[in-house]
């Protein structure tokens, strides 16, 4: 779809010297996503790999979870009042036999960062609702992922010289996924994070991948409670931000496994959680 980006013109005022010029800019527009006919919700995205962020969002729902459980996404035709069709809504037809889960109550406790409920609910419902335990510390029949810190700090200069839309628009926002040697499986961009994420979920769910058990997932910028979970829901044991974490997202890190660092710039990272899955040599100091 060649919507990813727009032109607009802009006055540039560069050391008192004013032009007008055409400025490349990231496009927003509205997603509609429908769940065998029914309005379910509306994110605001970059058009494109919109069927598999309908899906990876699901899969973040506890809606799907197999690639078997997905019978099919299509665009909706006449989606506007004239019939034509604005590749803005997309309907997902789960499979005979798949349960839908009561998800418009957890999507008001888990998804939406305003809701304004507590964070022990928050965290009750992804713990109720994740289908791919992570915390391999123990009873795993795999090693557990062991990631060699110096590996993990090179991962975000391969995320930013992935990024294609970024570099002609500076407004993007991206999620990769890496394997535990440090190659570059996935990367999608996106002008919500979590919908990069989602992105990326749903060509995993799309092609039989999940759960994204050897996986690290590195994303662009803060790691907040969503992406977390969004982590914890497609099985991804580590989840690595260039930005800070929130104090909800490093909760449920804990509850569940899940290996969380933020501030992954240059040779220096914070670990909140799961460090056992990092080999970290140096002597710990807690002054």
């Amino acid at each position: 779809m060649g919507r990813v980006t727009e032109r607009r013109r802009v006055i540039r005022v560069r050391g008192g010297q004013i032009s007008a010029r055409p400025d490349t800019l990231v496009a927003e527009e509205p997603l509609e996503i429908r769940l065998n006919g029914k309005p379910l919700a509306i994110t605001m995205r970059t058009p494109g790999d919109d069927f598999a962020l309908a899906a990876g969002f699901l899969v973040s729902e506890g809606v799907l979870g197999a690639a078997e459980e997905l019978q099919s996404i299509v665009y909706c035709a006449g989606a506007t009042a004239d019939g034509s069709n604005t590749y803005n809504v997309v309907d997902v037809k789960t499979a005979p036999g798949v349960v839908i889960p009561d998800i418009t109550l957890e999507r008001n406790v888990y998804t939406t960062s305003s809701c304004g409920l507590c964070g022990k609910a928050s965290l009750d419902a992804v713990r109720t609702t994740a289908r791919f335990p992570i915390d391999d510390t123990e009873g795993d029949t795999a090693p557990p992922v062991r990631l060699d810190t110096e590996l993990l700090a090179r991962l975000p200069d391969r995320l930013r010289a992935a990024q294609r839309v970024f570099d002609r628009t500076g407004g993007l926002h991206a999620a990769a996924l890496f394997t535990e040697d440090g190659e570059l499986v996935d990367i999608r961009e996106d002008v919500g994070r979590h919908n990069a994420v989602d992105k990326l979920v749903g060509r995993a769910l799309r092609e039989g991948r999940l759960p994204l058990s050897r996986s690290v997932l590195l994303v662009s910028g803060r790691a907040s409670f969503e992406l977390a979970q969004k982590a914890v829901m497609a099985g991804i044991p580590v989840l690595a931000a260039v930005s800070a974490p929130s104090s909800l997202a490093v909760d449920l890190a804990a509850e569940t496994g899940l290996t969380l660092v933020g501030f992954l710039r240059g040779d220096s990272m914070n670990v909140y959680a799961g460090e056992h899955r990092l080999a970290l040599e140096a002597t710990a100091s807690t002054g």
